[in-house]
C-alpha cells in the first residue's frame, strides 16, 4: 500500500499555509524583528488569567455542555448586546468554539460540499480556502481592490454570486489589510446579499480593534440577521491566543448543525479558558481599551514609516496590520519578504499569502513593541537604500 495514494485529493494538492515557510526560518535566526505573527504582544490579563487559575484551583476540570457553560454564553450574548446592538438567546443561538477557526470550520462543514461555491473576498484569512477546499466545495475568489481601499463593493458581490453560491464570507475588520466596512458601505451589500439564497458568515474577530470608527456587524441589519453567523473570539481583544477559544452566534437551525459537528468530534470547548472568558466579558473592557489605544499609537507610526519610505500605503482602520504596496521595487511579495528577513532580519508576510491579489503588496503587524517598531523601520530603510 502506497500511503500517499490513501490520502485525500483536497488535502494532498492544498499547499501548506504561505505564512509557515518564513516562520520555520524564523526558527533558525537570531535577533529577528517580528512584524509577522498575528497576536498580541501583550500578555492575557491578570484578573482573565487569575479566574482561569482559580477554576484549576477549585476543580472545575470536567467537560461542559456541548455548546459551553450557559453561564459564558448568557455573558456573549450581553457582550454583543453591549457592544454591537446584536441581539442572541444564549440557550440555542450561541455555540463555544476552540477558536474562531472552529466556529469557520464547522460553519463550512454544515453548509457546504461538493457541487457547492463558497464566495471568498480575498486578499483574507488563509483558512477560508483551506476550510472550504476540504469540504469537497469550490472556493470562489472575489478580488478586493487597492483603490475601494480594500472594501467590498455591491456591484462586484452582485457580478460573483453564481447559481452555486451557499456562502459567502464576509472577512471585516480584515486581514491582512486592516480594512473595514461602515454602516453605510454595508448598506448596498446587505441589499445584495437579502434578494440571494446564500448563508453569510462574518468573520468579526478583530470587532474591538478598530480606529476612529466602532465596528458594525452585518448581523445588525435585520433583514439578513437569521442568514448570518456571526464568528468572534477573545485571541484577538483579550489577548488570549493561546486559550482556544471562540464562539459562533446564529439562528438555532444554523447552530444546531454545528453543534451537531462540534460535539462529535470536539465533545465541548477547554473549560478552564470558559471561566476565564466569562471574567473577561464582566471585567475586561478597560484592558481592551488600553491595548486598542497601544495599537492605534502604533499603527499611525507604521504607516507613517512605510510611506516616508516612499512605499504606497493606505491607511488600515481595524485588526493590527498594516498593508503597504512594494511593487516599486521590482521584486515579488516572496522575495522582498525573503530577502529583507535574510538582510536585515525583519520578518514580515508576502501579501499573496493570503490570495494572489496579495502579490505586490506586504503584510506587515504592529503588535509588536514601539522599541521594535521603529527598529524595524531603520531596517527596512537601509535594506532600500541599499538596493535590496
Amino acid at each position: 500500500m502506497i500511503l500517499e495514494n490513501m490520502i485525500r485529493k483536497e488535502v494532498k494538492e492544498m499547499p501548506p499555509s504561505g505564512i509557515r515557510k518564513f516562520f520555520d526560518i524564523v526558527n533558525e535566526m537570531e535577533d529577528v524583528i517580528s512584524l509577522g505573527v498575528g497576536e498580541p504582544d501583550f500578555v492575557t490579563p491578570w484578573n482573565i488569567r487569575e479566574a482561569g487559575i482559580y477554576s484549576l484551583e477549585q476543580g472545575d476540570t470536567h467537560y461542559s455542555s456541548n455548546a459551553g457553560f450557559i453561564e459564558l454564553r448568557e455573558e456573549i450574548a450581553k457582550y454583543l448586546k453591549r457592544r454591537f446592538d446584536l441581539s442572541y438567546n444564549p440557550s440555542d443561538e450561541i455555540l463555544v468554539t476552540v477558536g474562531g477557526s472552529e466556529g469557520i470550520d464547522i460553519a463550512l462543514r454544515a453548509l457546504v460540499g461538493p457541487g457547492d461555491e463558497v464566495l471568498i473576498p480575498e486578499p483574507s484569512f488563509v483558512a477560508y480556502k483551506g476550510c472550504t477546499t476540504f469540504t469537497g466545495a469550490k472556493a470562489n475568489v472575489l478580488e478586493l481592490k487597492v483603490e475601494n481601499d480594500f472594501k467590498l463593493t455591491a456591484d462586484e458581490l452582485e457580478e460573483a454570486i453564481t447559481e452555486k453560491t451557499k456562502v459567502v464570507i464576509i472577512p471585516f475588520p480584515n486581514n491582512p489589510t486592516g480594512a473595514i466596512m461602515t454602516r453605510e458601505e454595508l448598506k448596498p451589500i446587505v441589499e445584495v446579499l437579502k434578494k440571494k439564497d446564500v448563508i453569510v458568515i462574518s468573520d468579526e474577530i478583530y470587532a474591538e480593534l478598530t480606529y476612529n470608527k466602532e465596528h458594525v456587524s452585518i448581523a445588525s441589519f435585520p433583514e439578513i440577521k437569521d442568514k448570518t453567523l456571526v464568528i468572534n473570539g477573545f485571541s484577538k481583544a483579550y489577548a488570549m491566543t493561546g486559550w482556544r477559544l471562540g464562539y459562533a452566534c446564529g439562528n438555532k437551525v444554523l447552530i444546531d448543525a454545528m453543534k451537531k459537528i462540534h460535539q462529535y468530534a470536539i465533545m465541548c470547548s477547554p473549560t478552564t479558558a470558559q471561566f476565564a472568558a466569562i471574567e473577561a466579558l464582566r471585567n475586561g473592557d478597560e484592558s481592551v481599551s488600553e491595548m486598542v489605544k497601544e495599537y492605534n499609537r502604533r499603527r499611525r507610526v507604521l504607516v507613517d514609516g512605510f510611506r516616508k519610505l516612499g512605499f504606497e500605503c493606505f491607511e488600515p482602520l481595524g485588526a493590527f496590520y498594516v498593508f503597504p504596496c512594494i511593487k516599486s521595487t521590482g521584486l515579488s511579495s516572496e522575495e522582498f519578504c525573503e530577502k529583507l528577513l535574510l538582510k536585515e532580519k525583519v520578518l514580515a508576510v508576502p501579501g499573496n499569502a493570503f490570495g494572489d491579489c496579495g502579490e505586490g503588496f506586504i503584510r506587515a503587524c504592529y503588535a509588536s513593541s514601539m522599541e521594535n517598531i521603529y527598529e524595524a523601520l531603520r531596517r527596512i530603510e537601509r535594506f532600500v537604500k541599499e538596493g535590496f
